[in-house]
This record gives C-alpha cells, sequence and structure tokens, in this order.
C-alpha cells in the first residue's frame, strides 16, 4: 500500500524508482521500486578539450583579506564546445505493472528532457542545451526491436571541412530509417 502510494503521488519516483527502505524502524519500509526510465551517461561526439581561463572575484570573504587586497584572482575550467549523446530506456511493462508512470507522464518527461537547462541558465554551463531528442515508439510492450539497433541507426557526424565544432551545426545528425523496423515509429523532437 505505501509503494503504490508514493508511485501515485510521487512523479520521481513513479517514474525512475526509488529505494525507500529508510523508515524500517517506524514499520514505514516502501520497499525499492524498479522505475521504468533510465538514461544512460552522456559521451562526448568528439574529444573535448577543457580550456582554463583567469577569473577575479570582488566580493571578500574575510575582513583580514579585505584589509591587504581589493579583488581575488582564480580559475575556472571551460569546454568551448561540447555535443553529447545519451541514450535512454523506458519500459512499458514495468509502466504498467510496478509504478503507474502513463503517457501524460511521458509527455512531461520529454518536455522536461527537452527544456532541462532553459530555467536554470548558469555561468558554469553557457548556452547549455538540449538539441534535439529522437525517440523510438515500439508497437509491442516488450519492443519490436532490440534498443542498441535503434541506437545505431542514429548516426551523428561532424560536418566535412569542420575541423574543430563551435556548434550544433557543425555536425549532421542522421536517422537511417531503413535500419528501424516499420513497426517502431520515430519522432524528433527540439
Amino acid at each position: 500500500k505505501l509503494k503504490d502510494y508514493m508511485c501515485r503521488n510521487f512523479y520521481d519516483i513513479r517514474t525512475f524508482g526509488a529505494v525507500m527502505t529508510t523508515f524500517v524502524k517506524a514499520s514505514l519500509n516502501c520497499g525499492q521500486v524498479r522505475g521504468p526510465v533510465q538514461i544512460g551517461f552522456a559521451r562526448s561526439i568528439d574529444p573535448i578539450i577543457s580550456q582554463e581561463v583567469t577569473i577575479t572575484r570582488v566580493a571578500i570573504t574575510t575582513e583580514k583579506d579585505a584589509e591587504n587586497k581589493n579583488t581575488e584572482m582564480g580559475r575556472k575550467t571551460i569546454v568551448p564546445y561540447g555535443l553529447y549523446r545519451a541514450e535512454g530506456y523506458i519500459s512499458a511493462n514495468l509502466a504498467r505493472k510496478v509504478t503507474g508512470f502513463s503517457e501524460d507522464d511521458l509527455e512531461l518527461l520529454w518536455e522536461a528532457i527537452l527544456n532541462m537547462f532553459e530555467v536554470d541558465h548558469s555561468a558554469a554551463r553557457g548556452n547549455m542545451a538540449v538539441r534535439e531528442l529522437i525517440v523510438f515508439k515500439h508497437s509491442k510492450e516488450l519492443g519490436d526491436c532490440p534498443a542498441y539497433k535503434l541506437f545505431d541507426a542514429v548516426e551523428v557526424k561532424r560536418n566535412e571541412g569542420v575541423e574543430y565544432p563551435r556548434k550544433y551545426q557543425d555536425y549532421t545528425v542522421t536517422v537511417h530509417e531503413e535500419q528501424i523496423p516499420d513497426s517502431v515509429e520515430v519522432r524528433r523532437m527540439n
């Protein structure tokens, strides 16, 4: 009952799962929930080379430092440009049988992924943005094709003549639809 309550009322648990065994002493052990959504680590398409920039801090943090100086120098490491690719999986079976993750939840997930950097800009992330989301929708709950075959059908290639990519347009993203079964729908969102 507790597990079902947590899944019904908390999107993150319904989506990604949770280990909820922290209230064992109070007899409120909700157990473990395997979430239907798994997102892997992102990897850069091309090798990235970090650069170090010098920064100046005007706000002095101690009274002793304020007596002796007006600014402090520091260093910050940045990546001038990097295009990263992440792959994820959604188990319709776990969504139906375990958490109740719905089609509405799925649309909210797509919206959140596409806009994840738009509501939290910072100097450290610069113009970080999700440029495209490619979704494969199977016709069967257990899938029509192994995920790796679908991921292999997506090719990200640096454009000819571009030695040092500095923008998304320096790449071409191609979905080789001839490698995808007809029963799998391809949706490109950006």
